[in-house]
């Protein structure tokens, strides 16, 4: 018997259910990229996509359901693709049939599933759950967060935040992201902004919001005229625990796009990031203007969620970006929007 130990990494046989643009850009190849990964089935909305993926990457099986990918033997976790409306079922007969879960965002239709699937997690502690951060602010988060630790801007009293999605294309048929049936109480991905700024600044407590919708019919799929379900232009204010201000800007209609920005401004600095152009430039009290703050390269951040899903399914380290906690922190701060648009009144954001 040789006495040589193994360092050939713990195999990973992953089901993907659900395999969007998104999945196939982002996701398949990186997993495909990680040693010891392998890609054993794929589910999808139709036979044919189904087939299109399993093509493309080179994935041996399709199942004909979500439900037999979960529940096949050969699999040990699950990407939980598709749109929002589905990641609340999919997740919890993954977890329940013993299943690590890597969750597209946003984690779900609204924070009453939210909460159940983090329930549902910590009722397994043994099983990875996480969910995919977009990733739009992580390369200034640790060169932003070190500097309101060192004191520059003082006293934080403001958190700006502008996304601008460009003019309307009223021809063209409703995107799934704008469909309430499908992506559930997340209007112009409020919460996946949310759940990244929260990660600079903390959590609001109360929010109130105004929204319109401007564009109120399009054409659906079929190219029959549909009306609009959510609103296109949704203005935000809101309270933060530390005790700055937040006010918010989420437009699919004020064009052109772009840039989105935040801008933290504070007893004694101001700091403002381009999501854009992924520039931080600050200003200290007595500066005349904004002057380019460089990241270092050690603190700027990248996209690497499935990266580190298998390596905390190896249990070389916990879940970074994002744990189904944060999420559902997202989804309550989304679902008080809701509640403010129906209510007209200042609603709180219910803790997790």
């Amino acid at each position: 018997m040789s006495d040589t130990v193994s360092t050939s990494p713990l195999p990973v046989r992953v089901g993907i259910a659900g395999s969007g643009n998104w999945t196939r850009r982002r996701i398949l190849p990186r997993l495909q990229a990680i040693p010891g990964v392998t890609l054993t089935a794929v589910t999808n909305r139709t036979r044919a996509s189904s087939e299109r993926a399993a093509g493309e990457f080179g994935i041996p099986r399709i199942e004909p359901h979500w439900r037999a990918l979960v529940e096949a033997p050969d699999v040990d976790a699950v990407y939980v693709g598709g749109w929002p409306h589905l990641h609340h079922p999919v997740t919890l007969a993954a977890l329940a049939a013993g299943k690590h879960v890597l969750v597209e965002a946003h984690m779900a239709s609204s924070a009453a599933e939210a909460r159940e699937m983090l329930a549902a997690s910590r009722a397994r502690p043994d099983l990875t759950a996480q969910v995919v951060t977009v990733g739009r602010l992580v390369r200034a988060e640790r060169t932003v967060r070190r500097l309101l630790h060192e004191g520059y801007l003082g006293d934080l009293y403001s958190v700006e935040l502008t996304v601008r999605e460009g003019f309307a294309d009223r021809e063209r048929p409703w995107p799934r992201r704008m469909q309430r049936e499908l992506s559930g109480q997340n209007a112009l991905y409020t919460g996946v902004w949310y759940e990244e700024l929260m990660r600079w600044v903390g959590e609001a407590r109360a929010v109130s919001a105004l929204g319109e919708t401007y564009v109120r019919w399009r054409p659906d799929e079929a190219g029959r005229l549909a009306p609009a379900t959510m609103p296109d232009h949704l203005g935000v204010l809101c309270r933060f625990a530390c005790g700055a201000q937040g006010h918010m800007l989420f437009t699919a209609v004020s064009g052109p796009a772009g840039p989105h920005e935040v801008r933290l401004s504070g007893s004694e600095g101001t700091l403002l990031f381009n999501q854009s152009s992924q520039i931080l430039t600050g200003a200290r009290r007595g500066d005349a203007a904004l002057t380019e703050i460089r990241i270092p390269p050690e603190e700027a951040t990248g996209w690497n969620v499935t990266e580190e899903w298998i390596a905390a399914i190896r249990g070389e380290r916990p879940v970074g970006y994002t744990t189904f906690a944060d999420a559902t922190r997202a989804h309550e701060f989304s679902d008080a929007i809701e509640r403010s648009l129906t209510s007209g009144r200042l609603e709180a954001v219910r803790t997790v």
